[in-house]
């Protein structure tokens, strides 16, 4: 089967998508209506199925059609890629790096080695975010990020994976709390308490509200915070507990009036894990990158109390 179709088909049948209507998205893609309409046309007899349901209300999304947005803007977002790429590419930047990781790696395991990393790769830069594990298995599977740092848990079929370092998850508790006496406590033991816990948008917060939904119960939140320091700090003054990276936890101990108990679920230690799509097609500097990233992995391996 030949599909016939170009760049300005995708836009465009993005842009149907978003207004509903074949008029608001020609006038935005700079088209006639009658080139528009006849884009679509062409683009349907190519695939062979029809991709809009028309109607007096408006343009709606068949099954077909909902595949094709799907893949069109995948494609156009590998395009403003490129294009982004290739503008520092004119600016004298050599390289460019996407990595996508969980929140303990990007707050604690990740800062100092991209330190190193950038000071010996001046002309290489570094697009950091934060997802959720399975958010991050969909983006280096689509190709829109170079490296992915998830827990081991996450299914990662299709992609290549390495071994990086060990999280375990710890309940920080003031040393005047009733969960205070315990050394060891299942999860599910504190439901009942008031949570501190990170923002919104931040991976371990969904992590810790999936593994509540689990047991059909819910976070009793009582404040929000930016920071595993702040977090740790509202512990202290007894606001609540909070879940935290071992490694975050410890550090803020040293200082602080809290105590660390051991979770007992299986899934408060993770191996996690490198993935990327392919070693081949990666450039050598983020072949160098990986490699200092499993080099500190296994330099700091065994160094967290259980």
């Amino acid at each position: 089967m030949s599909i016939q179709f170009d760049f300005v088909d995708l836009r465009l049948f993005t842009y149907i998508a978003e207004e509903k209507s074949l008029t608001k998205a020609a006038g935005r893609a700079c088209l006639s209506l009658p080139a528009a309409s006849m884009r679509i046309k062409n683009l349907e007899q190519s695939i062979g199925v029809p991709l809009l349901n028309r109607s007096a209300q408006g343009i709606t999304l068949r099954p077909a059609g909902e595949a094709f947005l799907h893949h069109a803007r995948q494609v156009l977002g590998q395009i403003e890629l490129l294009s982004s790429d290739l503008q520092e590419y004119a600016k004298g930047i050599k390289g460019h790096v996407r990595i996508l990781a969980n929140t303990t790696a990007m707050t604690e395991f990740l800062p100092h080695v991209l330190s190193d990393f950038l000071a010996h790769w001046p002309d290489v830069n570094i697009d950091l975010s934060e997802r959720q594990s399975d958010e991050i298995v969909k983006a280096v599977s689509a190709g829109v990020t170079d490296i992915g740092i998830v827990a081991g848990s996450v299914k990662t079929a299709g992609l290549l994976t390495l071994p990086y370092r060990k999280d375990r998850l710890v309940l920080a508790v003031s040393e005047d709390h009733e969960l205070a006496h315990h050394d060891r406590i299942p999860f599910e033991r504190t439901m009942d308490c008031d949570y501190i816990v990170l923002h919104e948008g931040s991976a371990i917060y969904a992590f810790l509200n999936r593994a509540a939904g689990e047991i059909n119960r819910q976070l009793r939140i009582r404040i929000q915070v930016g920071s595993f320091e702040a977090a740790c700090r509202m512990v202290a003054a007894n606001v609540g507990i909070s879940i935290l990276p071992e490694s975050a936890a410890r550090r803020h101990a040293r200082s602080l009036p809290i105590k660390l108990v051991e979770l007992e679920n299986t899934w408060a230690i993770r191996n996690m894990l490198i993935c990327v799509r392919d070693m081949e097609t990666l450039p050598h500097f983020t072949h160098e990158l990986i490699r200092l990233l499993q080099q500190d992995g296994v330099a700091n391996e065994g160094t967290h109390h259980p």
